[in-house]
């Protein structure tokens, strides 16, 4: 099981923070975590509220993520495809998932 190199972290970071700034204003902030291969990924709310949204998987690349999303009415997280029909894609297409999920929920 490989883990995320620093660099990886600092790229998967910085994209996942430009992608929100630009494309889901109503987050204030990220919060994301490591363990082993993966990354953890909260949504920080202007009202103080932290939502869990997603769990990168790295698999070699800083470029190329697996991901799950998380699922709210049973507490985990599922692997997802992306709308592009695939298993891995870029930290932006993930979050874009996210945030197609999330949009629906009020105040969000």
């Amino acid at each position: 099981m490989p883990t995320v190199p620093e660099a990886a972290k600092a790229s998967l970071a910085q994209k996942l923070t430009a992608r929100a700034r630009t494309a889901w204003p109503k987050l204030t902030g990220l919060d994301v975590r490591y363990r082993g291969q993966f990354a953890s990924v909260d949504g920080e709310l202007a009202h103080g509220e932290s939502i869990k949204l997603m769990r990168p998987r790295y698999g070699g690349s800083a470029s190329t993520w697996g991901f799950a999303l998380y699922l709210a009415g049973t507490d985990k997280y599922e692997d997802s495809i992306l709308p592009t029909g695939t298993f891995a894609g870029t930290p932006e297409e993930a979050l874009d998932c996210a945030r197609g999920l999330y949009l629906t929920a009020p105040g969000i």
